[in-house]
Order: structure tokens, then sequence, then C-alpha cells
């Protein structure tokens, strides 16, 4: 279980990291200062929330007990 639930949260915080870093930030190709605000407003804030959720993933995977009998 614990495997599962470790391996699902890296794939769901890099996710988030991907599409909030390539679909949600500021555009690539800027001609001025104000093409160079994010898309949406609260794109860094889940950028770090992906980074967060990948290193909670290892203190899930310590902290959850083994299953029995291995």
């Amino acid at each position: 279980m614990r495997n599962v639930l470790t391996v699902l949260m890296v794939v769901v915080g890099f996710a988030l990291q991907a599409i909030s870093y390539f679909a949600l930030a500021a555009p690539w190709v800027t001609t001025g200062v104000a093409s160079g605000e994010p898309r949406v407003v609260g794109a860094p804030v889940l950028f770090i929330a992906g980074v967060v959720l990948v290193f909670l993933a290892a203190v899930v995977y310590e902290l959850l007990p083994e299953k029995r009998g291995r």
C-alpha cells in the first residue's frame, strides 16, 4: 500500500509541476513586460505545491508501516 501511495504522490507531484510550468506559467516568447505575467495567477504556487508533494512522498513512505509478512 505504501509503495502505491508513494508512487502515486510522485506522479501527481511531477504532473502538477509540468502542467503549471508548461501550460499555466508565462509564455516563453515575450514581447513586453505585460506578456511576462503568468497565464494563471497561482501558477507558481501550484508548481511549489508539486515540489512539496514529491518531497512528502518520501515522508509517507517512511511513516506508513510495511505490510505484515515481509
